[in-house]
């Protein structure tokens, strides 16, 4: 019995040792930031100085640096970006760095897959290369810190700061070209698309049928030198909902016709079986 009692008391002190939890020494950090129309997210753990002296010994000058703790550092664009004069791809990439003394080599590497630096270096997959003056700031940061500072509409810092060190990397974000493109549009009024949705959602719907008309009028009239069958289509069920049934079959007839030659096989029965039906 007192064994029995023995091992119970020791299943139930593993169990409790099991759930104990205690602090990261490098706790994980994510911060997003939108810049102009661009969202970036940063994900890194943060090593603390603990009294160490950092750059030179911990962070060995000339060498390649995880940028940070365990994982590799990794940082997320949601549009292409410009960094070091080189355009990035959107998408999540790893940050490597070379610190020296004066300055720092920023690495934007195209595999965020590791643990630490890569165990074999491949050239191609940096994407991107910057290289930033050290700033030498009159206080020390005790964590290691990434941050994205002094946003404009084209642009931000990708800062880094540890210790007394303070390293800037510029980048650039299209919002110029979003936002013109989104201007240009905006003023060139709805697309052919636009209309077209529009319509189709107010059939669907049951909602008013003179706006759906209207909507796909100005869609197959935008359309008209390269006329798409299934635009036709859709305007000719809204023909026929408003009891135009003659001038929907004659629409009908035109939207079988394009698929015939589209070699659409579905929209030419949906068409010969709307005619039957509208024309009795």
């Amino acid at each position: 019995m007192k064994k029995l009692l023995l091992a119970c008391f020791l299943a139930a002190g593993i169990s409790v040792q099991a759930q104990i939890e205690t602090p990261q020494p490098s706790p994980s950090a994510k911060l997003t930031q939108t810049v102009g129309l661009t969202e970036v997210s940063v994900e890194y753990s943060r090593p603390a100085m603990k009294g160490r002296k950092i750059f030179g010994d911990l962070v060995p000058y000339g060498q390649m640096w995880r940028t940070g703790a365990n994982a590799n550092t990794k940082i997320t664009f949601n549009d292409d970006i410009t960094i070091g004069g080189t355009s990035v791809k959107a998408g999540t990439y790893a940050i490597f760095t070379k610190p020296t003394a004066q300055t720092w080599e920023v690495i934007i590497y195209n595999d965020a897959s590791n643990w630490g630096t890569p165990g074999k270096w491949d050239d191609a997959k940096v994407v991107a290369k910057a290289t930033a003056p050290v700033n030498t700031m009159p206080y020390a940061t005790e964590s290691f810190t990434i941050a994205i500072e002094n946003l404009s509409n084209g642009g931000a810092d990708l800062a880094f700061s540890w210790d007394k060190t303070y390293v800037v990397v510029p980048f650039k974000v299209p919002t110029d070209r979003k936002t013109t493109g989104s201007i240009e549009k905006a003023m060139a009024g709805p697309s052919a698309g636009d209309y077209f949705s529009s319509a189709r959602y107010f059939l669907e719907e049951g909602k008013d049928m003179s706006k759906a008309k209207m909507w796909i009028d100005k869609a197959v009239e935008m359309t008209s030198e390269k006329p798409r069958f299934w635009y036709l289509r859709q305007q000719s069920l809204i023909y026929a909902k408003m009891g135009k049934k003659a001038e929907a079959v004659k629409i009908a007839k035109q939207s079988m016709t394009l698929a015939q030659d589209a070699g659409n096989g579905d929209y030419v029965k949906m068409n010969k079986d709307s005619i039957k039906k509208w024309s009795k």
